[in-house]
Formats: structure tokens, sequence, C-alpha cells
């Protein structure tokens, strides 16, 4: 097994040897299991239970003071699970696992993807602030949610700025900083690619971006897999994920399917992104056009 991870594009991360060792922990991880699909549900559950990413624990707040959490997976048989916007999940992709393989749908959102989560015995109790989230959240005092007119505007006037409202950069992350987390692997002539989130800090509460939406956030076919991460709007308009697997499709390399795709990005947006990818073969590639985005590759026995 073959694994690709990766911790968000964005600012320079405060500690990139921490960052960088849990990253490996997670790659190492899912390169022990025995299928695609469980490799990245691995990979990921390591980086969800992180608070040095944002996704699971330490995810963004939204503008009602909750955090959210969203994640996808897809097989190059299609087969493909999405959930979102739930409150207290912290193994978000192992929600969206279950909604691909017992269910008839791609995604399932709020409170009811929450009760099928509970439902299939996943967690949904979970704090998923930190000290640090929970510091930063109160310094920031949004209108409150029941004067929407204002509450809209604190929240437009925030959104997507190039660095914190408020000043600070809480654990290191400004806020246009991307710490999703992502994996793509590859293994006895299957591939599964999945991404995982707690959305981005100052979004409008019940906002969905790119990652549980199939072809933005992750994609899959049978020439290989990508991971994206970065600004979820641009993301989802451009198909990210889907542009970096159509690249493969057409003869690229998977270093250069990722550059391509991010390449077509940076032409149409102005806006951070980046990829991971990973070909049938087992060669991976990845591109960013933000300050930093960290990558982890482990292959099983190496």
């Amino acid at each position: 097994m073959r694994v690709i991870v990766h911790g968000g594009a964005g600012a320079d991360p405060e500690d990139p040897a921490g960052r960088g060792a849990v990253l490996d922990r997670a790659a190492a991880s899912g390169a022990e299991e025995g299928s695609p699909t469980n490799a990245v549900v691995a990979a990921v559950s390591v980086l969800e239970g992180s608070p040095r990413f944002n996704a699971g624990i330490g995810g963004a707040i939204q503008s009602d003071g909750v955090v959210r959490t969203d994640a996808g997976i897809m097989t190059e048989a299609d087969a493909v699970g999405g959930a979102c916007s739930m409150v207290g999940v912290r193994d978000t992709l192992s929600v969206a696992r279950q909604v691909m393989e017992e269910t008839s749908h791609v995604l399932l959102s709020g409170e009811q993807a929450r009760a099928f989560a509970e439902a299939q015995g996943i967690t949904t109790d979970v704090d998923l602030r930190t000290e640090a989230t929970r510091e930063r959240w109160t310094e920031l005092d949004p209108p409150a949610i029941e004067n929407y007119t204002d509450h809209l505007a604190w929240v437009n006037d925030r959104f997507g700025e190039e660095s914190d409202a408020d000043g600070t950069e809480g654990e290191g992350r400004g806020a246009r900083s991307h710490d999703t987390v992502g994996a793509v692997a590859v293994g006895g002539g299957r591939i599964a690619a999945a991404t995982s989130t707690g959305g981005r800090w100052c979004a409008l509460a019940g906002r969905v971006g790119d990652v549980p939406q199939v072809g933005s956030g992750f994609f899959c076919s049978p020439a290989g897999g990508a991971s994206a991460t970065g600004a979820g709007e641009d993301i989802a308009k451009t198909a990210l994920s889907r542009r970096a697997v159509d690249f493969l499709e057409d003869g690229q390399t998977p270093q250069d399917a990722a550059e391509r795709a991010i390449g077509a990005f940076d032409e149409r947006t102005n806006s951070e992104a980046g990829v991971i990818v990973a070909g049938r073969e087992g060669a991976t590639g990845s591109a960013y056009n933000s300050a930093a985005m960290q990558v982890s590759v482990a292959e099983e026995g190496r």
C-alpha cells in the first residue's frame, strides 16, 4: 500500500517539524492497511485527532460559535460518500465512509448525518474546540446571529481575509491558512481518495465548502486519485480534484497533473490551493500556490 497525505495549503506553519511528524505517522498508519479505503480512513483519522490541523479536533469555528465538520471519500470504482455540517463528530471521514458503504446516497448533512453517524457507532458528542480556538473565538466577538443583518455583514467583512480579523494567528494559522487534511492510497490495483475539514474561520453558520463535494475536495478514477485543500469556494467552482485526475487520464504523471491543475487554478482565481495526486501505479505528486503545504508519503515495508 502506498499513501500520500497532506496537512493543508496555507501560511508557513508555526511548528513544521511537529506537524510533519504527525503527517508521517498518518501516512505510515495508512500504509499498514490492507485496502486503499482502509488506508485513507486510517491516515486521515490520525490527522482528525490532532489539534495541529483543521479537521476534527481544533476545527474552525463558524459564525455562531460552533465547529461543523465535513468529509468525502471516493474509490476508483465510483463508490462515493460524503458527510457535512456535523456537530460533535471528530471522525468525520469514518462517517463519509459509512455513507458510501451503507447507504444508496452520496452525501448526508447536518443533524441527519449526525444521527446516521451515531447509529453506525461513531461518537457524536466530542468537544472539537481546543483552548487556543476557544480563546480566538472569544476575541472575535461577532454580533449575535439573531441580529442577522449585522451578523451577515460581520461575516462578509471577515471571511477570506489576508490575515485574522483580530490580528492574531491562533495556533499559527492566519485566516487564509487552510489546514484541511487529505489522503490518497493505491494498492492491489485499487485506489481511494479522501479529504476532511473543519471548514474556515468566520464562515457563516451552515457554510459547506469544497471538501464533501465530489470532484472539488476529492476525486478518484481508474487512473488515480486526488485530494485538494485551500480556498473552498474557488476549489468548488473550478473542480480542482477532478481537474487533476483529468490530467492523469490524459497521460500526465502525478506530479505533472498536480502542477498543471494548480496552474489552471491560479489562472482562474486569486486564491490559494494545493492538491496531492497518486496514479494507479503508485507514483505520487503534489503542488500548491500558497506559502506552504506539508506532505508525507509512506509505503508498506519501507
